[in-house]
């Protein structure tokens, strides 16, 4: 069980309250968290990336295990902590400022 937090504009616009618990089949990744995400709240699909392209859309980040996952490749395995569920995987919601 992948245990995901969403910023607060995302769980309100998927009427979700705290963590989103979700089984991944096959390898855990950005990619697959974000397909079961989508899959499971469709009114997600185009907020966190983009419908076409699946580019991360600017202003959200990713974090798993202390890591700043936002430029590695979607494809890549997340670590054993976030496919079992011990660590939370974020998707966080980046400030532009000056």
């Amino acid at each position: 069980m992948v245990r995901v937090a969403l910023p607060y504009h995302l769980k309100n616009l998927g009427r979700i309250e705290g963590e989103v618990l979700l089984e991944v089949e096959g390898v855990v990744s950005v990619a697959t968290i974000l397909d079961a995400v989508e899959a499971r709240y469709p009114m997600l699909k185009g907020t966190i990336r983009d419908h076409v392209t699946k580019k991360r859309r600017p202003f959200l980040r990713f974090f798993a295990c202390g890591e700043d996952l936002s430029n590695d490749p979607p494809e890549n395995p997340l670590p054993e902590a976030i496919a079992s569920g011990k660590d939370l995987f974020m998707v966080v919601g980046a400030i532009a400022g000056g």
